[in-house]
């Protein structure tokens, strides 16, 4: 698998399963891509203290491929030939079509078809490529990839919930997630926060990738009406679960603003970069019953195990 170009929807990709604790090879397949290029796309777009934001990725991108020496260069350089290109571009002729004919009204080769295809995907001529015949400008696909494009089948979009679940009517419909952690551990925690009553449960897990069958089937309660979760790789299997599950659009947590905010609650005691190794399961459940029975003002100052229970 060879290098794949890293545009911005799939450098926010990377950064969020990079802070969920994947592994480069785990988000190679992920993205569909070889691990050198997620390597090489860390590394060379990093931040100086290491870190990798995609939006500083996108930007040192677009800077590195806006200056580059040659890029697009030779089309520029002669007088008048870009207009000729973009006029010609929009007038439906294909990059072929536009060198030949330059080459019979001059004479000989101006600019070959290839640079003229270079030139569309710079910086230069990118808005240009939507003239072009037949989307060859599209990046060529790989094969035996056909068809894997959604890693969760059959999802139900966030804006089919129900009502009753939107404005907090009932208790029974929870929001999941798994808390961010170090790359050099396996364990995470598997977490569930009823929208309702605030009140969270939560089940360390040693792999990521069956945080679904050890964490949220053990963790849903009897009777519970509806989960909503992201757009994770974890939650590929929701449909074994038997419940009705809800999907956040990709890039808009703060959908399931409850876990969220129970998540940034947790980190009080269990600060970001923390290794849960470091911490038992009766620790762990400690914490978790100190902020249940903490008096919330959304809720009146009364708890969340009380408005849990009484329901």
């Amino acid at each position: 698998m060879g290098y794949v170009h890293f545009d911005e929807v799939k450098r926010m990709e990377l950064a969020i399963l990079r802070k969920k604790g994947y592994s480069v090879r785990q988000i190679a397949s992920a993205l569909g891509v070889s691990h050198s290029s997620v390597v090489r796309e860390t590394g060379r777009n990093k931040k100086r203290d290491g870190s990798y934001v995609p939006y500083f990725a996108q930007y040192k991108a677009y800077r590195r491929r806006k200056y580059s020496k040659y890029e697009g260069m030779k089309l520029r350089s002669v007088e008048g030939l870009e207009d000729y290109v973009k006029d010609k571009l929009q007038e439906g002729w294909t990059p072929e079509e536009i060198a030949g004919r330059l080459r019979e009204e001059k004479g000989g080769t101006v600019i070959s078809f290839k640079g003229i295809y270079k030139w569309v995907y710079s910086v230069y001529g990118y808005g240009f490529h939507k003239y072009l015949p037949s989307r060859r400008w599209r990046p060529r696909k790989r094969k035996g990839k056909k068809g894997k494009r959604s890693l969760i089948p059959e999802r139900v979009w966030i804006e089919e919930r129900p009502e009753i679940i939107n404005e907090r009517r009932r208790v029974g419909d929870f929001e999941g997630d798994t808390l961010g952690k170090p790359k050099h551990t396996p364990e995470t925690l598997v977490g569930l926060a009823d929208r309702k009553s605030r009140y969270f449960l939560g089940q360390k897990v040693r792999r990521l990738k069956v945080s679904m069958e050890e964490g949220y089937k053990i963790l849903l309660p009897q009777g519970a009406h509806s989960l909503t979760l992201d757009n994770g790789p974890e939650n590929v299997r929701h449909k074994s679960l038997g419940i009705h599950t809800y999907f956040c659009h990709p890039y808009h947590s703060w959908e399931k603003g409850t876990i969220e905010n129970t998540f940034q609650r947790l980190r009080r005691w269990i600060p970001k970069r923390a290794d849960l190794a470091n911490y038992t399961d009766e620790q762990i459940a400690g914490i978790i019953e100190r902020m249940n029975n903490t008096p919330r003002k959304c809720l009146s100052y009364r708890t969340p195990a009380e408005v849990f229970k009484e329901h």
